[in-house]
């Protein structure tokens, strides 16, 4: 149980901490939420809760198929201003692309 609670805390840290400091300093923001900072995290919590070396290097090969097809969500973000699109529309279809980006990743990782 305080595992769960170190966790929780840490994460909230480090999300509290980039969305303020996105409105000090928006590019450095922007470059520690780009960094995998969630995926260090998440895989260090991983090998010691569950104490499998070969679960985390899956759990590894995974997130790095993910990167890349995760970028759909920033598609629309980038054609806003062409087609006047808001911030919700923007939001909506990015979702929607990370849906499909989702079955575009279980396919690759199966090969792997």
């Amino acid at each position: 149980m305080s595992l769960a609670i170190i966790k929780t805390v840490v994460a909230a840290l480090l999300i509290s901490f980039v969305s303020w400091l996105s409105g000090k300093k928006t590019g450095l923001a922007g470059f520690l939420t780009a960094l995998p900072l969630t995926t260090l995290i998440a895989l260090a919590f991983s090998r010691v809760e569950w104490g499998d070396a070969k679960q985390s290097v899956e759990y590894a090969k995974s997130v790095f198929v993910a990167i890349p097809v995760s970028l759909l969500f920033f598609i629309p973000f980038l054609l806003a201003e062409k087609f006047n699109l808001s911030f919700w529309v923007c939001y909506s279809i990015g979702i929607a692309l990370l849906g499909a980006g989702y079955f575009i990743h279980s396919s690759i990782v199966k090969g792997l």
